[in-house]
This record gives structure tokens, sequence and C-alpha cells, in this order.
């Protein structure tokens, strides 16, 4: 086998394979014998079927496939051992039924789209914006109210509040306002609401003022938003009779239950940040602070990931790509493209495409590796935040690597946190390496920015 390689350009080169009978006949041989053992063929005994009978049944396909194998196998070799940094796959220039009865000899042509040479530098000449989103007082004291709310007590109340949970009977009225009755009225004689989470927010407001003692007329089905479950909940009914459910119900108010904020003590700083981290409220508030600073430079990195990677296209952006290939070898992947389609799809990809060679180059420059470590750590920040959102922010460093480690073998969703991980060390870094120009704003600065980015 013969391989001949003609660059048209820097970044497009055409491989000419040229494939003669002692290339292949050898393995066709091989491949008749294996069919010849393996398969059951009508009027033979297996693994007694002659050469001849197999060549005449098998012999065109067998020696397509094989010839096939053996250009592509070849073309990947000739990629490998010529160091080649090839985008997407090598695409044949013309694919056709090679013509077995007359030719024992063929021509093939592949076009291989290269990666263009990148010298990208990463160094303390590149100046690039961080901005820190400064922490005020306001959101501090927000995020206090919700702890002390979340760990504070639910205990009776005289008069309804905002967040307050009503207990009492619940009947159905008919249309004049009675109390509906008979086997088919509904009727719950310990029923619990909420006005906090109605849908219907004018529903909510009838309990304003209410009391212990007191009646509301309020409408389930206005109060769920349609929600079929939540009206079988709240009226204990099952979803087929609450699709009937329209009219308005009565409740009788016998217990209203309010939640009363945790108190500023060791017991509550143990349940927010864990024993022994918090031990007054100065502590408390500087915790509290330095918790929400984290969860802010999420945002900060976010906009520094964004800007770096705007400044490196910018400055390395102007590369040739290999056009013409890409685009065919796009079509081939995607049967929504076309001739007439792809010119538009392309431009949509082609700066992506841009960036993962600029980013490659970049990782190559400042030697950056993905190790399991990494891929640990970066799911234990995933887990406690899971944990958080639920309210448990002092779970032991035991439980956090178990799930974590669940994170990791999960073979659907490694992929994608084996990239996150990559940009995360990427950008991380790019920071490092280059002049931030560091600028402390106000979140309300900071969302103008993210808009106009």
């Amino acid at each position: 086998m013969n391989i001949t390689a003609n660059k048209a350009d820097e970044v497009s080169l055409r491989l000419t394979i040229k494939v003669e009978e002692s290339d292949y006949k050898e393995k066709v041989i091989q491949q008749l014998k294996k069919i010849g053992k393996t398969h059951q063929i009508p009027g033979f005994r297996k693994g007694h079927v002659s050469l001849p009978d197999l060549q005449r049944r098998f012999g065109q396909q067998v020696t397509s496939d094989v010839i096939n194998d053996e250009v592509y196998d070849a073309v990947m070799k000739y990629v490998e051992e010529n160091k080649l940094n090839v985008l997407g796959s090598p695409m044949p220039v013309e694919v056709k039924e090679l013509d077995l009865k007359n030719n024992k000899e063929f021509t093939f042509e592949f076009d291989l789209a290269l990666a263009p040479e990148l010298h990208v530098e990463v160094n303390k000449d590149m100046s690039i914006p961080y901005y820190n989103i400064e922490v005020s007082d306001e959101m501090i004291d927000e995020q206090d109210k919700a702890f002390r709310k979340r760990f504070g007590a639910q205990v009776p109340g005289e008069e309804f509040e905002e967040d307050a949970l009503v207990k009492g009977a619940i009947m159905e009225l008919n249309e004049d306002g009675s109390v509906k009755e008979g086997a088919d009225a509904i009727q719950v004689v310990s029923g619990i609401v909420a006005p906090m989470y109605f849908v219907d927010k004018g529903q909510a407001e009838k309990f304003v003022g209410k009391k212990v003692g007191d009646k509301v007329v309020f409408n389930p089905r206005a109060a769920a938003g349609e929600n079929l479950t939540e009206i079988s909940s709240m009226l204990n009914i099952d979803k087929n009779r609450a699709a009937d459910v329209k009219g308005d119900f009565e409740l009788a108010v016998s217990e209203i239950i309010v939640v009363r904020p945790a108190e500023l003590n060791d017991e509550f700083f143990t349940n927010v940040f864990g024993p022994d981290k918090v031990h007054n409220e100065e502590e408390y508030r500087q915790a509290v602070k330095e918790m929400i600073q984290r969860e802010l430079s999420q945002n900060s990195d976010m906009l520094f990931s964004a800007d770096a990677r705007k400044d490196f296209l910018a400055k390395y952006g102007d590369m040739q790509l290999p056009d013409a290939i890409l685009k065919a070898w796009l079509i081939s992947r995607n049967k929504a493209l076309n001739a007439d389609n792809i010119d538009e799809e392309y431009v949509k990809v082609q700066e992506d495409l841009k960036w993962q060679l600029i980013k490659e180059n970049i990782a190559s420059t400042l030697d950056l590796k993905i190790e399991e470590a990494d891929l640990l750590a970066f799911a234990k920040v995933m887990a406690a935040r899971q944990f958080a959102q639920y309210g448990m922010t002092n779970i032991d460093d035991e439980t956090i690597t178990r799930y974590a480690q669940n994170i990791l073998d999960d073979k659907n969703f490694r992929p994608r946190l084996v990239e996150q991980v990559g940009d995360a060390k990427l950008y991380n870094a790019v920071k490092n390496a280059v002049t931030l120009k560091e600028e402390t704003v106000s979140l309300d600065k900071f969302k103008e920015l993210v808009a106009a980015s």
C-alpha cells in the first residue's frame, strides 16, 4: 500500500492511498474461512464449505469491507505516525462502489482538516478585568433572616402572619354560601393550609387579620393554581374528585402556627455552621459575609471567563481554518445539514471551534492536567452546594466525600464533570498567569456589566 500526501494549504492535507491485491488478498481469505467456520450456510455442513463456494457467495462483500477497513486503518496510522492534529475525521473525497469484477488495484483519496499552528502567550503582559462583588449589610441581614427563620421554632399564634400555617375544619359550600351537606359533600375535620404558597395571592389575603375562632371563605382551586395534586392534598381527596372541585370552602380556624426566628446563641451557630466555628454575633456575621462572598465569587469567575475568552479570541482568533473540509465533515455527521444551509450553521460553530483550539494551546502552554483528585474536589463542592440548598450547611466531610464519589461514578455525568473541571482549572490558571484589573462593584453594577458583556 502506497500513501502520498499533498498539502493544499497549511491546514488542508489530501492523502492518496493506492491499494494492490497483495495488500488485501490474504485477509480476504482469512475472513472467508472464518465465515465458513462460524456461519451455518444452507446446503453445507458447518465448517465444510470450500473456499471457492465462500468466494462465490461472500467474496465481493468481504473484499469490499476488508479493503475499506485496511485503507482507513492506513490513514489513521499515517495520522498517528506523523503526529497530525486532525480536526474532525478524515473525509473521503469520493464515495463509490468498488468495481471488484474488473479491477484488483484501487486508489482512494482522503482530505484531512489540520489544526492551525498556534502559539498563545499567557503572561503578566496581558490584563483582564476581574470584578469583586461587594457584600452589603443588606445582603448579610437578608441571609441572617433566612437562617433564623429556617432554624426557628413553630409555635401557636393568636393572629395570622405572612408565613403562618392555618389549621381547622374545612367545609365545602353551596353557591349561596351555606355549608354543603350530604354524602357527596367534602368535609375535612382537621385540615391544614399554607397561604404563603398559594398561587393566587388574592386567596392568601383572605387570611390576613384572622384569629383562632374566625372563619375564612376561600377557593382551593384558585389557591392551588388549578394544580390537582395540591387540591387533593389540601382537601384529602383523590385527584379524580379534585378535578370536580370548583367552588368555595369555609375554614374554621382552630389553630395558627407561626414561626419565631431562632435566637443568636450557641445552638443556632452550630446549626448553621457546625460546632466550634462561630461563638458570637460578630463572628456569625463575618461567617455569613464570607459565605455570601464565596457564592458571589462564582459570578465574578463567570464574568472573568467570558472576558478572558473575548480577549483571547480578539488576539488569536484570526486563524486559518480548513473551512471546506470541516463543512463536509459537519454535513456527514448531521442529516439536517446540506450544501444549502451549511454556511449558516458553520458560522455558529466556527467561534466555538477557534476557542477550543485556543484553550487546548493554553492548557499545553501552562502544562495543565486533570487529575482524579481534581475531579473529587470539584464533586465535593457540588455536593456541599446541593446539601446547602436544603439548609444543610454543616455536613461532615465523610458524608460529602461519599456523596461526591457517587457523582463521579455516574458514567453519564462524568464526561460533563471532566469538561467543567478542565475549564475551571484553565480559567484559574489564566487568572494566576495574567494581570488582573480588579475592581469592587455593587451587585447592581455587576448585573449591568453582565448584561453588557
